[in-house]
């Protein structure tokens, strides 16, 4: 049993800051992508960040320059440092994780997602 769990979800002021972790925690012999996707009200769930655990990061445009993916491999957690917050990235935050069990099988986890909200 896996089981990802997020945190760092807040109302900010447009210009804002946050920072969003995702702990994976469970039968985990080693992970390999993880990354965040929002979804706002009323729209699909679109790719934000995704961080390989071997190769280069891939951001959305709308997010470049100002969101940074990072990960903590030895705490299994996946960070979002989101600067100059705007309106439009009011949205449920999402990690998921591409995770390896013990028996090397793969599979695809998501949490249950983070509320952020950026106010005018």
């Amino acid at each position: 049993q896996v089981q990802l769990v997020e945190s760092g979800g807040d109302l900010v002021q447009a210009g804002g800051s946050l920072r969003l972790s995702c702990a994976a925690s469970g039968s985990i012999f080693s992970i390999d992508a993880m990354g965040w996707y929002r979804q706002a009200p009323g729209k699909q769930r679109e790719l934000v960040a995704v961080m390989p655990s071997g190769g280069s990061t891939k951001y959305a445009d709308s997010v470049k320059g100002r969101f940074t993916i990072s990960r903590d491999n030895a705490k299994n957690t996946v960070y979002l440092q989101m600067n100059s917050l705007k309106p439009e990235d009011t949205a449920v935050y999402v990690c998921n994780a591409d995770i390896i069990s013990f028996r090397r099988t793969k599979l695809v986890y998501w949490g249950e997602g983070t509320q952020v909200t950026v106010s005018s």
